[in-house]
């Protein structure tokens, strides 16, 4: 199979047979977390016990097809999906979803420098125990699509719902968590140089 990639030819033929297997574990374990299911209900919709399904998304268990079928199924998802088959005659970019921290971070942009788009899911009551503020270099910017965030940012202690919006600059101490029992979805842009998201304007004078 033949692929284009920059503006030449590249045969889809980097990673081994094993590479491929032993990222099926953390694929699932992001598809679970994105659709909010317990391992238990999990189980009961595909009849796999909770314990082998535990042990696939840790790599424990090799993937077979006898697995992987029910669970694409319960997905609703193409079986390629979720072994990573290198996609063909296809221009889309699929961009897949990463764990950071116990969150599913979702890539909207493929450069390395300047503002980055990712959106970002934090599972119910995560991370977990009381906050701890960090800092770093870059500058901020958070949109709650749905659930509830807590911000913790200086001195102040922000609950944000489904269509509010916070930025900062991230060298305040500032930690992020849901303490709530629903998964909460973000929307981030992020500026590594303090790259600032949006530039304001005066509104334009119709009169």
């Amino acid at each position: 199979m033949v692929g284009m990639a920059h503006g030449r030819e590249e045969r889809i033929t980097p990673r081994t047979t094993a590479e491929v297997v032993d990222g099926v574990g953390s694929r699932l374990r992001a598809l679970r977390a994105h659709r909010n299911v317990t391992l238990a209900a999990l189980a009961t919709e595909t009849g796999i016990s909770v314990s082998t399904l535990s042990r696939l998304e840790s790599g424990q268990r090799k993937p077979t097809l006898e697995l992987l079928l029910p669970l694409a199924r319960a997905y609703q998802v193409p079986l390629d999906d979720l072994v990573g088959a290198p996609q063909t005659g296809d221009p889309r970019v699929h961009l897949k979803p990463e764990l950071h921290g116990g969150r599913v971070v979702v890539p909207l942009t493929r450069r390395t420098g300047g503002v980055r788009s990712f959106k970002q899911l934090f599972p119910p009551n995560s991370p977990g125990g009381e906050p701890s503020l960090k800092t770093h270099e870059g500058y901020e910017w958070l949109y709650v699509l749905s659930g509830r965030l807590r911000l913790v940012l200086g001195e102040h202690d922000l609950d944000l719902g489904p269509g509010e919006v916070a930025e900062f600059d991230t060298h305040t101490p500032h930690w992020i968590g849901n303490v709530t029992d629903e998964v909460t979805e973000v929307l981030c842009l992020y500026g590594p140089q303090g790259e600032r998201t949006h530039v304001r304007s005066r509104p334009v004078d119709r009169a």
